[in-house]
């Protein structure tokens, strides 16, 4: 169990600011613990699920953040974006500024699950080639899927500028133009270029699915929500 800590300093915590900022935003009367309004910034908190006010807007005490994010298209996943905003344009002020991130990127155009934290070492297995965390996509091809792609793509296609073949681990044909897509790697535009090696062309790319975490099919695009236990689990099984 964590000690108590001063309500400036779990606040600052939670990204809302330097301790000075935290400190005024609590005199002032920004914030509430358990309906009640505090004004002592110095007044301790056990902080592990503490749920707090910050100018009506309830908060869950959260020692990292980790969370799901629907990616709709037309967003960069990076600080410095450079034709388009950043996805991080779509989660809370406070989650920005305790440095939460994408754990690794999908293309502008690409919608779907994107992972995000505050957590290094939890990015880290995520990303890290040699974990090998499966991600499926569902793909929308410009030209009818046919068997001999399929094949192809299981088999292994070789993608330009590379020196041996990359193969899909399950590749799952679900309509005439459609397909989902199972990889361990993240190489550079990498789907794209395996259906373009395969004939084909990608129309559209969602990811659907990172190792056992599954997008939820109410989370709308644009939409984020924090991951449970369970999700996590899902993630490490």
């Amino acid at each position: 169990m964590q000690p108590a800590i001063q309500l400036e300093r779990l606040l600052q915590s939670q990204g809302f600011g330097s301790r000075k900022v935290c400190r005024e935003l609590i005199r002032q009367g920004h914030v509430m613990v358990a309906g009640e309004e505090k004004t002592d910034p110095a007044r301790l908190f056990s902080p592990e699920g503490l749920v707090f006010q910050v100018d009506d807007e309830t908060w869950e005490y959260r020692k990292q953040a980790y969370l799901m994010l629907n990616k709709p298209a037309g967003y960069e996943c990076s600080r410095a974006p450079h034709h388009h905003p950043s996805v991080l344009a779509l989660i809370p002020e406070p989650l920005k500024q305790r440095g939460v991130q994408p754990a690794g990127r999908l293309d502008e155009d690409t919608t779907g699950l994107l992972l995000m934290s505050d957590d290094g070492d939890f990015i880290h297995r995520l990303i890290a080639p040699k974990r090998k965390v499966t991600k499926v996509y569902a793909v929308t091809a410009k030209h009818a899927v046919t068997a001999e792609m399929v094949e192809a793509l299981l088999k292994g296609v070789l993608l330009h500028d590379e020196t041996y073949p990359v193969a899909a681990l399950a590749c799952e044909q679900t309509g005439e133009f459609t397909l989902n897509l199972t990889l361990s790697e993240g190489r550079y535009h990498q789907v794209k270029r395996m259906l373009g090696a395969a004939g084909n062309r990608v129309a559209s790319l969602r990811r659907i699915q990172v190792g056992g975490l599954a997008l939820p099919d109410d989370l709308a695009e644009g939409e984020w929500r924090w991951l449970s236990p369970a999700d996590l689990q899902l993630l490490q099984a």
